[in-house]
């Protein structure tokens, strides 16, 4: 039996199909022409944001702006398209008249967009000059916006601040290092300020030497005396050294208010149990103890910038006492060089630290160069590491890497063209040495001039010829007693017989 399929009519079909070709139209023409509130409102900002964007790139260009930057700078900070260009051109204005340098102003504004605020600079415009402070830097002012923008504070803030410090007794330079290092001092009550001071000659500093102290290290401005300052004094007490030692070092370098409490005594600790040779000691201690143990401190803090931790620092320096006879100049250039020519790891320090106490001229760059050639040319099947590198002694590096390959001895050399300087004083035998003339040519002819009749006349006039003649040539040079026994050949066989 055949089945029937049922299926829906044609017109019905038709009908569906217009249907959905007019719904289609409708939406299309809709999308066009939509008045959604919503959608209205959003386009009419973007509008001007894009206005304000080409207006603020214009603007930015004319006061010297680079255009490369103009743009990336706009969209981090998109704050920026709701002000007015007019007032961004007001502020730039303001910016310029406190410090007219493109530099300041670039500095400024790209450390801090939101003081290109109108309102907010206007009430800066002549507060600067109220200070009476002629020379103050564009790091100084940058400071004083930012702190002033973040901590939402006025102009009568930073003018009280920096009158209070005037008042105190500080210059000029001291305040703007001050307003440089640690501009949160705005935020600081005078008493806070005078406390400090009062500290510093309480101990027995004058105020010339204070006003040194904080110009040279202005971030001690932010310690507390009674939790910082008066616990690290009592610390140099109990390590027995004396207040005029404190001021001398104080003095000396500024920085030793920054160490942490106990860090001395951990520093002073580690120097006593080193397990050296005597001379290496000595050397370290012959700046005294405290010098020596603060400098255990810069160089542990310099170890610290690269990424070693405060244990591997300490053990770094505690297996190789001679990386505190070298300069931190000269530390940080070693590890400049382990780091970007070498391609090692800081860490490789704490399983090599010789590398941190062997010469760096003499010893690491030739021997880098020798490994690196023959890197380069495949004779190497092995990589050396940073211990195959300074660990060898001299002659055995030689041999391995320098005496099977000649080409590598230039590049080797004796001290990689470095000065060489003598390690003992020269000996009294060479100091005293009789200098040697040479003898001229009019020197040898008047010699040869004597004839013989000369020397029978010295001869004869004693009995003992030949004894004579022994005591006549001891009068005379080598040179002389040759061309006269030459001359003279008939006495010259009588005195070698008697």
């Amino acid at each position: 039996m055949a089945i029937r399929t049922l299926g829906r009519p044609k017109f019905l079909i038709q009908l569906n199909s217009i249907h959905n070709f007019n719904q289609e139209f409708l939406n299309r023409v809709f999308k066009q022409f939509s008045t959604d509130p919503k959608k209205a409102l959003t386009s009419i900002p973007r509008k001007s944001h894009e206005r304000n964007l080409i207006s603020l790139s214009g603007l930015f260009r004319r006061y010297g702006f680079q255009p490369s930057q103009i743009s990336n700078f706009l969209k981090s900070n998109q704050c920026l398209l709701n002000l007015k260009p007019s007032h961004v051109q007001k502020s730039l204005k303001i910016l310029l008249s406190l410090k007219p340098s493109q530099e300041f102003l670039s500095s400024v504004v790209y450390s801090c967009p939101s003081i290109l605020d109108f309102d907010f600079l206007e009430k800066w415009e002549t507060k600067f000059s109220d200070m009476g402070i002629s020379n103050f830097t564009s790091s100084a002012i940058r400071n004083i916006f930012e702190v002033s923008r973040r901590f939402e504070l006025g102009p009568d803030d930073a003018l009280r601040c920096v009158m209070c410090l005037k008042g105190l007794g500080f210059s000029e330079s001291t305040v703007v290092n001050v307003l440089e290092a640690f501009p949160l001092v705005i935020m600081m009550d005078e008493d806070r300020i005078r406390d400090k001071m009062v500290f510093l000659m309480d101990i027995g500093f004058e105020k010339d030497d204070v006003d040194r102290i904080i110009r040279l290290f202005p971030f001690s401005m932010a310690f507390e005396v009674g939790k910082k300052m008066k616990p690290l004094f009592d610390e140099f007490e109990d390590l027995g050294f004396s207040l005029d030692v404190v001021r001398w070092e104080v003095l000396r370098d500024p920085r030793v208010l920054g160490m942490e409490v106990g860090e001395l005594t951990q520093c002073l600790k580690m120097l006593r149990s080193l397990k050296c040779r005597t001379v290496i000691k000595e050397n370290i201690f012959r700046i005294g103890a405290f010098r020596a143990g603060y400098e255990v401190k810069m160089r542990v803090d310099c170890l610290r910038k690269y990424g070693l931790t405060y244990r591997d620092a300490f053990t770094v320096l505690w297996k190789e006492p001679r990386a505190l006879l070298y300069e931190i100049v000269h530390i940080e250039k070693k590890i400049d060089f382990l780091l970007q020519t070498m391609k090692f790891d800081v860490f490789c320090l704490v399983q090599v630290p010789e590398y941190l106490g062997v010469n760096f001229e003499k010893k690491v760059v030739p021997r880098y160069n020798v490994i690196e050639y023959l890197c380069s040319s495949g004779r190497l099947g092995d990589e050396v590491g940073l211990r195959g590198l300074i660990k060898p002694s001299r002659l055995r590096f030689y041999n391995l890497y320098v005496k099977p390959y000649p080409e590598c001895k230039k590049l080797y050399g004796r001290y990689a063209a470095a000065e060489v300087k003598s390690r003992h004083p020269a000996g009294m035998w060479k100091l005293f040495q009789p200098q040697k003339h040479s003898e001229s040519r009019e020197d040898v002819e008047n010699i040869s001039s004597v004839d013989g009749s000369m020397w029978e006349a010295l001869c004869l006039y004693h009995e003992d010829t030949s004894c004579h003649c022994r005591s006549v040539l001891f009068c005379f040079t080598g040179t002389e007693v040759g061309l006269l026994l030459k001359k003279t050949m008939c006495y010259q066989t009588d005195f070698l017989s008697g």
